[in-house]
């Protein structure tokens, strides 16, 4: 038994090892956890990466203070209707198999629903149902399986995080110790005698030695321990020959000292970790500027309609909001922040946070959390708090309603980068084994530059930053995308289809007359109120030219996607929406966008819109349709149909009276053969957006923003669509040549390393300066791109 490994977390077994199912385990801890998984259907963990786990500790006591409801309050994200959402801090989060089993949590326990890892945090979000389980159940769960969480309600009240500083120290311990031992190494560099010979030869040697310590077990360890989990995961990732590099230059050199062969490379092996720290340090620097974990308000160019203190209403960004701002809801926007609800009937869907579908309802005075949907009357609300810098992005997100329109780019980068490691491996076993025969004492350095100089950084930084800074771009031109996997499936686009009111029309300029019985001033105000609750295109052109300001609370408010939207108050109904939704037989003649009244179910006439097409609309179908198939879907009548055949190429399909899920069927259908892009409001063209490979949403100063799309464009810069699906196939060129580049430099580097004429310090020299020229090379690239956004 003292020989054996533990099965769970490879510990060793002990005297007290325990012995079940042909398994050892090192405690009845982790043998309690391997019953749980696998009785559970989660044996697979171990298949994943074997003796992965983590020994689980006895924490119930500790947790005691999650019996404490206010304090939980203070935890959770989201705590509405018997569902509540937190994030916890797992740091004993380390490789796959975590980040399997803590997203499979539903399989532990049916009150969870959703868990999602963010690995490079180690965190998880957690959505459960509070009955019959708490978050303290949930903190005990997950120590029981060996992930204990961290929580500090100091820390967690703190505005700012603690910053990890940890590359900062061991640059500034490899630097030191690089310096040092440069220097001790000068009187061997020039031949001194006399002295260094008799003296103090041994004693330079052996501080050089000590110097280089700190520099492999300390600064350099993250590459070791990168190595060794790659490895146990039967993978082998790019810090492999890393860590073999140093391994063997250490171990070369305390050998030269100890059997007086010569000084050994101490100055190589300072040096390497040096500069590859110093690379490092630059990446990260880097990573930071170009900012892919962007606020909210890079995302979203939305604007919420706050109450002045003289009552009238004002659209201004979300992120000019308030605590004590009251601001209105209405019917399909997101709730931006916490806030208590002072007037109008709440029915909130909050399957954008929980995936419960089932609505919520609210009265006055009660709590509303950011993140819910209203889908009934317009709602006046007191903001609690301002929103939340991460918590939109978070919610753009969600695994809840995220559909995997992933693409394999990444993984084609990791691939490249898996057969890059084993060639080098090959390389480098061949010339060592080579150069012993040849020339022994050249051995060590050639299978050292080897590994140094051919290490593929480069190409794994090549896709980050040349699409981390595309986003950046786009994002100046009021271009916002969820992730940098968007724009390559933008690249591989062949087919565009547009949504019509809303997204080739503009509300802003659009001409309205009313043909018609006249209406009273009780119905004047009835459909002014019905419509200050809808946030469609039409609705709003029609709220803004009413004069009544006779603004009343709705008994009852109705919105039928697609059809129309129906108010109630004082036992008066009016409905506002298509001919059919009303009752009235529509024209065959009509050749305008008409949206028809009915009061008390008689109808009373139309508001006939003529539509104003968005500046520029003709040019961006024009270049368009030389390369894309287009289609328009519209949900209104054919009315516009020679207006639209002016504006776009003849080979351009068009369908009208489409319903939403007709839109959807459409697009799914498109998919057999082509790669089609959505371009819609996000209000009627949700199911459209989500299915389609990419879903595009333009934005017109209105808080209508969708999850289900994968970016949201400012309709103020609809006419740059063209250009923008260009640049996201330059991009990916720009990837291509980064390639080609870092594969033309390890050729030339591997080179001279092969034949024994690159010493490993100037590998190691060379190795960060290689990754600083991808980066380089990919900033000068995107920078000249989008020079041509500009002309």
């Amino acid at each position: 038994m003292t020989d054996t490994t533990c099965y769970h977390c490879g510990d060793a077994c002990g005297k007290n090892g325990v012995h079940f199912d042909d398994k050892d385990f090192c405690c009845n801890g982790c043998k309690t956890v391997y019953e749980i998984f696998t009785s559970n259907g989660l044996a697979t963990y171990y298949e994943i990466e074997a003796k992965a786990g983590t020994t689980p500790n006895e924490v119930r006591k500790k947790y005691d203070f999650l019996d404490n409801q206010e304090i939980v309050g203070q935890l959770v994200e989201f705590n509405e209707d018997g569902v509540q959402v937190v994030s916890l801090s797992i740091p004993s989060i380390h490789c796959s198999s975590c980040i399997w089993v803590l997203e499979n949590l539903n399989k532990l326990h049916s009150a969870i629903s959703v868990s999602q890892v963010d690995f490079p945090k180690k965190t998880i979000r957690v959505t459960y149902r509070t009955q019959d389980f708490s978050l303290k159940a949930l903190v005990l769960l997950l120590g029981s399986i060996g992930y204990e969480p961290y929580i500090s309600l100091e820390e967690f009240n703190k505005k700012d995080k603690k910053v990890d500083r940890s590359l900062i120290y061991k640059l500034g311990v490899a630097g030191f110790a690089f310096g040092n031992v440069m220097l001790l190494s000068f009187p061997e560099y020039f031949e001194v005698q006399e002295y260094w010979l008799d003296q103090y030869k041994v004693v330079f040697r052996w501080l050089m030695f000590a110097f280089s310590l700190p520099v492999v077990f300390y600064a350099g360890q993250d590459y070791f321990i990168s190595a060794y989990k790659g490895l146990r995961s039967k993978l082998l990732n790019i810090d492999v020959p890393i860590a073999l590099g140093i391994l063997t230059l250490f171990l070369r050199s305390t050998a030269d000292i100890i059997f007086d062969l010569g000084s050994g490379f101490f100055d190589s092996l300072t040096g390497l970790v040096f500069f590859l720290l110093l690379g490092k340090f630059f990446q990260q620097k880097t990573y930071a500027y170009l900012s892919f974990e962007r606020d909210y308000k890079s995302y979203f160019p939305i604007a919420v309609t706050r109450l002045t203190k003289s009552g009238e209403e004002e659209n201004v960004q979300v992120y000019h909001i308030d605590k004590g701002d009251r601001i209105l809801i209405r019917s399909h926007e997101i709730i931006p922040v916490d806030c208590i609800l002072i007037k109008g009937n709440a029915e909130i869907d909050y399957s954008f946070v929980t995936g419960e579908s089932e609505a919520v309802f609210r009265e006055s005075g009660e709590k509303l959390f950011a993140g819910g949907k209203q889908i009934g009357d317009v709602l006046e609300v007191e903001v609690l708090k301002s929103v939340s810098q991460s918590y939109l992005t978070q919610l753009w997100g969600n695994a809840v309603f995220a559909k995997d329109k992933s693409s394999h780019f990444q993984n084609i980068t990791d691939s490249i980068g898996k057969r890059f490691t084993i060639a080098v491996l090959s390389i480098a076993t061949l010339a060592t084994v080579y150069w012993l025969a040849v020339d022994p004492t050249l051995a060590l350095n050639v299978f050292t530059s080897v590994l140094i100089i051919a290490c593929p950084c480069a190409i794994a930084l090549a896709a980050p930053f040349t699409l981390g800074n595309m986003l950046r771009i786009f994002g100046k031109y009021k271009f916002y995308l969820k992730n940098t996997n968007v724009i390559e499936r933008l690249a591989k686009i062949d087919t565009a289809i547009f949504d019509k009111t809303g997204t080739l029309t503009t509300n802003q300029k659009d001409t309205v007359c009313y043909e018609g019985l006249e209406l009273t001033e009780a119905e004047t105000a009835l459909l002014k109120t019905t419509l200050r609750a809808s946030n469609h295109p039409l609705s709003r052109s029609l709220y803004d030219i009413l004069k009544s300001n006779a603004i009343m609370t709705l008994d009852e408010f109705q919105e039928h996607t697609g059809k129309g939207i129906e108010g109630k108050a004082n036992a008066h109904t009016i409905k506002v929406g298509s001919a059919a939704y009303v009752g009235e037989e529509q024209s065959t003649s009509m050749t305008n966008t008409a949206v028809y009244v009915s009061s008390d179910e008689n109808v009373k006439g139309k508001f006939v819109f003529k539509n104003t097409y968005r500046e520029g609309i003709d040019d961006v179908f024009e270049a368009l349709g030389t390369e894309y198939g287009l289609g328009i879907l519209s949900g209104d009548n054919d009315g516009e149909r020679n207006r639209l055949e002016e504006l776009v190429p003849k080979t351009t399909s068009m369908l009208f009276n489409q319903k939403p899920e007709d839109k959807l069927e459409y697009i799914k259908k498109l998919q057999e053969e082509h790669k089609v892009m959505m371009v819609g409001d996000g209000l009627n063209d949700a199911g459209a957006l989500a299915q389609s490979d990419v879903g595009l949403a333009v934005s017109e100063n209105i808080n209508v923003f969708s999850p289900a799309c994968d970016g949201i464009l400012d309709a103020s810069n609809m006419n740059l669509l063209p250009r923008f699906l260009r640049l996201s196939k330059n991009a990916m060129q720009v990837i291509k040549m980064s390639f080609i580049l870092s594969l033309c430099y390890n050729i030339v580097g591997l080179y001279f390393a092969v034949t024994g004429q690159l010493q490993p310090v100037i590998a190691a020299i060379l190795m960060p300066l290689s990754s600083i020229s991808i980066v380089v090379f990919t900033t000068i690239a995107t920078n000249f791109l989008e020079k041509k956004l500009k002309n």
